[in-house]
This record gives C-alpha cells, structure tokens and sequence, in this order.
C-alpha cells in the first residue's frame, strides 16, 4: 500500500481540482478565469498532477515489470540488460514530462508565454541552452540516452575504470555510479563512458578467466606444478571446470615467469581463486622445491691462478 501512496495522493488532488469549480460556485466566476490568479494557480496545479499521476505509474509500472528480472541471480545477463533499458528509459520520459509540464504551465501565463511556446521548439531549447553555456549537461543528457541504446555496459557489469575495479550501481542520465571493491563509489559523467576507453568483464558473459603469475629458478619442474594446479583446481568450489592452464610465459638472466590460467562464474569469484591458486603454490614450492625459489646468482672468479701471481 506505501508504494501507491503518491499515486492516491496525486489521484485526490486532480478529483479536487476537477470538481472544484461546481462546490465552489458560489464564488465569482470572474475568480475561475484563465487569466486570473486563482485561474492560473488551478490549471498549473492540473498539470502537475496530471504529470505526476503519469510519473507515478510509470514507477509503478517499472516495479512491476522488473520484478519478473531478477539481477541477483547467477545467469542474470537477460535481466541486467532489461534493468539497464527500463531505468534509463523511466528517466528520458520523466525528463520529458517534466519539461513538457513546465512549458504547458508557462502558456498560461501571458506575460512569459514566449518562453512556454520556446521550451517546445527544439531550436528554442538549443538557444537557450547554450546562451546559459551548459552544453555539458545536453551532452551528459545525450550520452545517457545513448548508453540506453547501445548498452556498452548494464547495471551490475563488473567494469575497470580510472584503475578502479568495481560494478556499475546506478546509470543515470547524466552521471554513472561504480561500486569499488573496497566499498568506495566512483562517481562519473555519463560522457566519460563515451570518451575514454574502460574494460567491461562481463559484457557477453558473467564467467571470466583469471591470471597468476609466478617467478621461479630454472631448476623447478613444470609437470609437478600442472599435476597440484590441477589438484588444488578440484579440491575447490571456485573452478567451474572449464580453464586450466600452465605455461611458462617468459625466461629471465635469474627466473622463469610462469603463467596460470583459470576460470570462474563471475568476477569476484575469480579473484577468490586468484589469490587461492597463488597461495597455495607458493606453498608447494616453498616446501617441495625450495632451492627453485627465485635466486640472484653471483660467480666468483680466482684471479690468483698459478703462474699469473708474482710472489
């Protein structure tokens, strides 16, 4: 019932203003005229609640519709896209009704119809806008209408921005909210997404591959280190089975640089197994082959050979 409260609300105050003119006949009728006060006062109140009884449900239209999509599930792909449509949509139509409401209210009134009839003309919005240099909000407004259509990334997509891992928690008209790991928030204009490039993990899909990388001697053996990646892949519920992968990736004057490749469901699972995997392995080769731990190694030549040293 709370969730309908402001659409009651809105209800009762157009049945007020609807039925207003007949319980209050016996006032001057000179009162009701569109261009006297009282006239003015009731017919912007029409509007207003015309357009919030619209906006309402609308809300309520989109609880409803999402309600069948849920994003905390773990194949949630289908439903983070309609979640991303539907709120960006909301908002480009709430933003409409609103300027539209604003202009209908301003023909009412003689004095600054002008600028009423200016707020519908397209040209007339551009003009003002830019004599009041906020091209930057009609840009932000823009590219948030343009995130709506080409979705380079949804609500919930795990996303690197400005060295930053996180989720995308709220896609607004003009500004976009990330959700750091550590609980931070990332607040950013909807045209940086636009302008600079950003890395989206979960774009097609939610499972993603990790990488660890680890440095060793040239004396470790490879077929030990793929036989307990292995095992320690199967002894947990992180590995969703599918990456498993070793490779020595580069070799250096003092150590070797070993590549590990594995899979997970989602991103912060993947990180999970990351530092899992990583640890664990350190592990194995501090105590199963400690001398193929990373070494810096210093040959002393004996300049005092016999023969070349004079007593």
């Amino acid at each position: 019932m709370k969730k309908y409260s402001r659409l009651l609300i809105s209800l009762l105050i157009l049945i007020f203003l609807l039925v207003s003119k007949s319980v209050f006949s016996f006032i001057d009728e000179s009162y009701f005229r569109d261009d006297s006060t009282l006239g003015i006062i009731k017919h912007a109140l029409f509007i207003a609640s015309v357009s919030w009884i619209i906006i309402e449900t609308l809300r309520l239209f989109k609880i409803r519709l999402l309600k069948r999509y849920d994003i905390s599930s773990e194949d949630n792909l289908k439903s983070r896209k309609l979640h991303t449509q539907i709120n960006l949509l909301q908002k480009v139509i709430v933003f409409i009704i609103i300027l539209t409401a604003i202009g209908l209210i301003l023909l009412s009134i003689e004095s600054i119809r002008k600028i009423g009839v200016g707020i519908f003309a397209s040209a007339g919005v551009v003009g003002i806008i830019i004599g009041l240099s906020a091209q930057k909000i009609v840009g932000a407004l823009l590219a948030g209408i343009q995130i709506a259509i080409t979705q380079p990334f949804r609500v919930d997509d795990a996303v690197v921005v400005e060295n930053e891992w996180g989720w995308i928690e709220e896609i607004n008209l003009t500004y976009i909210v990330v959700r750091i790991w550590d609980k931070r928030r990332l607040v950013l204009p909807t045209t940086y997404f636009l302008e600079k490039p950003f890395q989206n993990w979960t774009r097609t899909t939610a499972d993603i591959i990790g990488s660890v990388f680890i440095y060793t001697d040239y004396r470790i053996s490879f077929d030990a280190l793929r036989k307990e990646l292995t095992r320690l892949l199967e002894s947990t519920d992180l590995w969703d089975g599918d990456v498993n992968v070793l490779q020595v990736t580069d070799s250096k004057e003092s150590s070797l640089e070993i590549r590990i490749l594995v899979s997970a469901k989602n991103s912060p699972t993947a990180w999970d197994l990351r530092v899992f995997i990583r640890e664990k392995m350190i592990e194995f080769i501090q105590k199963n082959y400690p001398e193929s731990l990373p070494r810096t190694r210093v040959v002393l030549e004996d300049k005092f050979k016999e023969g070349k040293v004079k007593g």
